[in-house]
């Protein structure tokens, strides 16, 4: 598959058509406004096909927990998302599953192998002494760079705000270049309750005293990439995005779908009360 230009693809997926009142999304590379997809074993096929149709709102492909372990064709995929401007790295649950079989340096080798320039340190599935886990984000962030994930992926786990708080802003010092709240790709744990709903206090709580540059937030619902989107802006940072997702998401993000159709239009707009 050929290299699109990202400047290219700004002029073919953002102006089909002039519309006022729309938000300002910055072109790629982005550092905010970040959409991170979840691949859980596209084909190779499957991966050509979303970058034809969405690659210039796809800023981040997380290969799904340990799905590269099994995924056909795993060099070419990662080396054509990379050639399309397109961050790659494998889930947290796969360093997980080196560190707990002691094979660090193992881990860093695979990366080396396959070119990979980002990882995720994560330790949603075992239990991870933190100063151990700030040591692996200062060593892996000597070879690439980090993005590491805070939150349990077990649903009776309750962190409080403050030690949410405390666990970013230590992993961000140690060298992560991104805090990822974690969710799971039902996004029914962590920042969210069972149900799904967000839970407000706590994001709001982090907001406080973390940039929210930095946090790239799993919302794989629709509701919760509404409630971001709305509570943060247009270029709030979201994840674990569904690849069917990612126009739909970029549609709320610029207020071309009903659940944020009013949300950045200004007083002149006409017509925003339906008759009864």
């Amino acid at each position: 598959m050929k290299k699109l230009s990202c400047r290219v693809c700004t002029y073919i997926f953002m102006k089909n058509f002039k519309l006022k009142q729309i938000p300002e999304r910055p072109i790629k590379p982005r550092d905010k406004g970040i959409t991170m997809v979840m691949d859980k074993g596209l084909s190779f096929r499957e991966a050509e096909d979303m970058i034809s149709v969405s690659g210039e709102y796809i800023d981040i492909v997380k290969l799904g927990f340990g799905t590269s372990f099994v995924t056909p064709r795993l060099e070419e995929k990662i080396k054509l998302y990379q050639e399309n401007g397109i961050i790659v790295y494998f889930g947290g649950t796969l360093f997980e599953a080196y560190i707990v079989r002691n094979q660090f340096e193992d881990y860093i080798k695979v990366l080396d192998k396959l070119g990979m320039e980002h990882a995720e340190i994560s330790d949603g599935s075992i239990e991870l002494p933190h100063d151990l886990k700030l040591d692996y984000i200062h060593k892996l962030s000597k070879h690439v760079t980090v993005l590491s994930e805070v939150g349990s992926k077990d649903v009776e786990k309750i962190i409080p705000p403050y030690q949410w708080i405390e666990l970013m802003q230590t992993e961000l010092q140690a060298g992560a270049w991104k805090v990822i709240a974690e969710a799971r790709e039902a996004g029914n744990v962590g920042v969210y309750r069972s149900s799904g709903e967000v839970r407000e206090g706590l994001v709001q709580e982090i907001l406080t005293k973390i940039p929210e540059e930095k946090i790239i937030w799993e919302a794989p619902q629709k509701a919760q990439q509404t409630y971001f989107i709305k509570l943060v802006g247009a270029n709030v940072s979201l994840g674990n995005i569904a690849s069917n997702d990612i126009i739909p998401l970029e549609t709320l993000r610029l207020g071309l779908r009903s659940d944020t159709f009013t949300f950045f239009l200004g007083k002149g707009a006409k017509y925003l009360t339906k008759k009864k």
